[in-house]
């Protein structure tokens, strides 16, 4: 067999044994095809059975077959024989293939087996993610994947990408005893085509950001169509504060969205928001226990950042948490709120307009423009997600009370934004703005997850009830300078 060539950062995955070796990254980076070589090599040298999977393949065509058939031939590998639906080779190794979604017990039949390939992983469902694992059970077995992510709130991304979001994005790669995730892009790969590089430039000028990072640097497409916040407003917010130069100055709210219950009868994670002035500076979630048991862990936080304001969604099942939530926070001086986002819009005479020219003519009040408070305080946060990337990007000064900064030190900044940047706008014959729902937005094809963290988020731009600056600061007067602002 000729010597087997791979871009440099992907030689771990002959070097190093791990149970899990997983490749993300965009288009042109030879991941697939890395790993097809490698897995022929290993066929022809060792033997080795390998299980191709996708999670939907509708026929062969659908799958690496063609692939690895067309490696074999550039490679001049002899011993191999090619069947329409398999293919296998005189030392003993063969290549099945196989969809997940239709026929979910299709890795069963593959005894024997030391190596299973997922190719196009990020679609991998939680059921087949969860089977895929307790059936290879062979020695030194591994299992391979490639991908190109898509949103981070997938089950893939939960999986193998979010826990390691920081080691992977500081250093391009993740490795302990289980796992080696390795990120590989078009810039990774030596042997890139001047004909993809063609392509990738077009695209860097005529696709948003947020499509030109997903299909060439493996970023996740976290967006949904009549989303009403793009992902690059998104990214122009985090650490906008310290780009720009304003102080967290203000009240700090802390807001709690409580779980729902599912159809299943489980209940969805809890977010948490803490705001401070313009400055969102955490985000948490809790993924166990019942209401009650995630409402003290809500206002234990708030005891943590000396809340001056309190606020819980008492839709569903926060409505029976006033007592609990007012017995825990008793002798702290903090405003409580319950926040109802199915009510008719706050201030519902006030004038509502984003810009800094009101046109009293044409200008339309909160209850003209919002069909509820759900809607009125998503559309506060995408001005204020707005008017951050309009300073950032054009450097256009703006009052920092209008702005909004997200802490880099936030754990779950992929999570957020996955969440923010899924929110849809839905149609209203009144021409009111109106979001969609949690149920609503489940339905959807494919559906999106409840947004806890985005609506925790949302409740903190309701402006707090009395004067709390003086409990942090005196009033910070904003300058405009040379050197940006003070």
């Amino acid at each position: 067999m000729p010597e087997l060539t791979l871009p440099g950062k992907l030689e771990w995955l002959i070097t190093k044994k791990k149970r899990y070796k997983i490749i993300i990254g965009g288009r042109g980076s030879a991941k697939s095809q890395s790993v097809a070589d490698c897995c022929i090599k290993d066929s022809q040298i060792e033997g080795l059975k390998i299980g191709c999977f996708r999670e939907f393949q509708s026929s062969i065509e659908d799958s690496v077959h063609a692939l690895l058939k067309s490696e074999i031939h550039r490679m001049e590998c002899s011993g191999f024989t090619t069947l329409d639906t398999k293919i296998f080779n005189s030392a003993g190794g063969e290549f099945k293939f196989r969809g997940l979604s239709r026929n979910p017990d299709a890795m069963k039949s593959m005894h024997g087996f030391r190596r299973f390939w997922v190719e196009e992983a990020q679609t991998i469902s939680k059921d087949s993610l969860q089977l895929l694992t307790p059936t290879l059970r062979e020695e030194d077995s591994e299992i391979w994947m490639t991908a190109n992510p898509m949103s981070s709130a997938d089950p893939f991304s939960e999986r193998f990408i979010n826990p390691f979001q920081r080691e992977l994005d500081r250093d391009g790669y993740y490795e302990d005893e289980m796992h080696l995730i390795i990120v590989s892009n078009y810039m990774d790969n030596p042997f890139f085509p001047q004909v993809l590089e063609e392509e990738r430039l077009f695209d860097k000028e005529n696709l948003s950001t947020a499509e030109y990072e997903h299909i060439w640097e493996g970023k996740f497409n976290d967006t949904v169509e009549g989303s009403i916040i793009p992902v690059e407003w998104f990214n122009s917010c985090i650490n906008a504060h310290l780009v720009l130069g304003f102080k967290q100055l203000g009240a700090t709210i802390v807001t709690h969205d409580p779980s729902d219950e599912t159809a299943s009868g489980k209940n969805d994670p809890a977010g948490l928001c803490v705001r401070h002035g313009s400055v969102v500076i955490d985000i948490q979630e809790k993924t166990t226990g019942d209401v009650n048991e995630k409402a003290d862990w809500a206002t234990y936080w708030a005891h943590e950042f000396q809340a001056d304001v309190f606020r819980w969604d008492c839709d569903g099942l926060g409505a029976g948490l006033k007592r609990q939530i007012s017995t825990a926070l008793d002798g702290m001086r903090v405003d409580i709120d319950m926040f109802k986002g199915s009510e008719s819009p706050d201030n519902p005479t006030d004038i509502y307009q984003p810009t800094a020219q009101i046109d009293k003519s044409n200008a339309k009040t909160n209850e003209q423009t919002f069909r509820n408070k759900r809607a009125q305080y998503y559309w506060y946060l995408r001005d204020r997600i707005y008017n951050t990337h309009l300073a950032v990007t054009r450097k256009e000064y703006r009052d920092p009370e209008t702005l909004i900064s997200f802490s880099s030190e936030i754990d779950c900044m992929q999570r957020l934004r996955s969440e923010v940047c899924r929110i849809p706008k839905k149609y209203n014959a009144n021409g009111l703005i109106q979001i969609m729902n949690k149920q609503e937005m489940k339905k959807l094809k494919p559906p999106v997850a409840s947004p806890n963290l985005a609506d925790s988020l949302m409740m903190s731009m309701k402006a707090h009830t009395r004067n709390l600056a003086f409990q942090h600061t005196s009033r910070h007067i904003v300058t405009k300078t040379a050197a940006g602002w003070t």
